[in-house]
């Protein structure tokens, strides 16, 4: 089983699908009341925006009640503790990303939740790169300018939080540059960006949907992409292996998560959901306009994407040196 990554033509081919037969007694009496989905960052930021993008399909969908609760701090570990602790019956799910699922728990000494034992992965939502901006008026015009100047003298470089993508990215052009960035993190996407728009910080690898307004508005200049190819929504920003560093290829990912000890046939309801709504054009097309790209797939299928991808991180984390450094 694998994670697919549609392209639009595949997701329009899949909004075709019908309900499955009825549901188990579980999943027909489910849900009788709200459901909480915690964001473990503030609002404003990538993993916020998938958030309200998939519970207000699901909402439109199913004519349920889904609430948005962002519970931002300390690198994501609150709100994905509130999520890890919650009663597992199917009334508070979470929304895990890179650094809140494969990144904390290597950089972290300790964590009140444990990824593996006290999550089972609902379903796998998306994917996005990061983008490298700077100051609209900056100085340096392009990514080669931008080493030279922080070889020259290190650059600071703002963070959406400690062991985020971002930060993550920086440690490893970095390495390859020669050059350590001066990291600075925030609490989440837009107060780093702001920071970046008003000069106090040199430079950041954000998420698009934090990032394209700034960019659209003239306030910020994009100088890369962390993906395998141009992202369609900025045909004219180059990819860092089309700049020469083949060796940094990421993304910032989100997965739907709940508690482990909820119910299979809840799982699976919500599993089938999610799916339905990835396959619906309005969906598709909110999901695109993010910079983002749909991953879908099976229950089984996203706990073997998390598995995969926390021993990859865990490694990345290794290799810049912040392994258990917090």
């Amino acid at each position: 089983m694998t994670i697919t990554r549609m392209t639009a033509t595949v997701a329009l081919a899949l909004a075709t699908i019908g309900a499955a037969s009825d549901p188990a007694r579980a999943q027909a009496e489910y849900p009788r009341q709200p459901i909480r989905l915690v964001v473990p960052a503030p609002a404003g930021g990538g993993t916020d925006h998938m958030a309200r993008v998939i519970g207000n399909a699901i909402a439109a969908n199913t004519r349920w009640t889904v609430v948005v609760e962002n519970k931002p701090g300390a690198s994501g570990i609150i709100g994905m503790e509130a999520a890890a602790k919650a009663k597992p019956d199917g009334y508070t799910i979470g929304i895990g990303q890179t650094a809140t699922v494969a990144i904390n728990p290597e950089l972290f000494r300790t964590l009140p939740y444990d990824v593996l034992h006290d999550f089972v992965p609902i379903a796998t939502l998306a994917e996005q790169p990061v983008v490298l901006v700077v100051r609209a008026d900056a100085s340096y015009s392009d990514l080669a300018d931008l080493v030279k100047a922080h070889q020259a003298k290190h650059l600071t470089l703002a963070s959406a939080g400690a062991g985020t993508v971002g930060q993550l990215v920086g440690e490893m052009l970095g390495t390859v540059v020669g050059a350590k960035f001066v990291t600075v993190p925030y609490r989440g996407t837009a107060p780093a960006l702001q920071d970046v728009v008003g000069g106090i910080t040199d430079a950041m690898f954000a998420t698009p949907p934090g990032a394209l307004p700034l960019l659209q508005g003239g306030r910020l200049r994009a100088l890369a992409v962390t993906s395998a190819q141009r992202l369609p929504l900025l045909p004219d920003v180059p990819t860092l292996a089309e700049l020469g560093y083949p060796g940094i290829e990421v993304s910032e990912w989100k997965v739907l998560m709940a508690p482990r000890g909820t119910p299979a046939a809840v799982i699976e309801r919500l599993h089938r959901e999610v799916q339905v709504a990835l396959a619906q054009d309005e969906v598709i097309e909110r999901v695109v306009a993010d910079g983002n790209l749909p991953l879908t797939g099976s229950t089984a299928a996203a706990e073997a994407f998390v598995r995969k991808e926390l021993a990859r991180w865990s490694g990345i984390v290794r290799e810049a040196g912040l392994s258990k450094t917090n």
